[in-house]
């Protein structure tokens, strides 16, 4: 049996045999990060609320009720970030968290249910619902699907003005 070594992308981006000693970093799940400042006057933003750039590196709780507030950059990935302080949020991948922090965001009692679609609410500032909103005037921007009772996979849709 032949040993073959496979191509890989070398530090200047080109393409290369596998070096002696190297291994294959394989992909995670893990969400892609993007470093925020909470722009809430005086609201903590806590885990999974949907947020919208408002200024800089500046976000707020997204609704679906008009177009600024409509246009989602992710999710809020921890636990909660105090009025003004720094913290990540989620713009894509699967997002885990507790069957009580999705409860919380999404309306649900015992997490997400499996293959539901979620999307931006309308009549609340930094909630998901299962139900689009179909009002004329409203947005619709679907956030992600459910994989489990606690894990969403974020892919935030472009706005689509009702």
């Amino acid at each position: 049996m032949v040993q073959r070594k496979p191509l890989v992308l070398g530090d200047d981006g080109l393409p290369q045999q596998l070096q002696s000693g190297d291994s294959i970093s394989a992909p995670t799940n893990a969400p892609s990060l993007r470093s925020a400042q909470n722009g809430e006057s005086a609201t903590a933003l806590t885990f999974g609320m949907p947020v919208y750039s408002s200024s800089g590196t500046a976000v707020k709780r997204g609704q679906a009720n008009a177009k600024a507030t409509s246009k989602l950059i992710g999710l809020v990935y921890d636990a909660s970030i105090a009025a003004g302080a720094n913290g990540s949020v989620a713009q894509g991948g699967i997002l885990t968290g507790t069957a009580a922090q999705w409860d919380a965001v999404a309306g649900t009692t015992g997490g997400l249910a499996f293959g539901t679609y979620y999307f931006l609410d309308a009549a609340n500032p930094g909630k998901l619902t299962a139900t689009p909103p179909v009002t004329v005037g409203q947005v619709n921007v679907c956030v992600g699907s459910a994989l489990s009772g606690t894990e969403m996979e974020v892919d935030i849709e472009l706005p689509i003005l009702l």
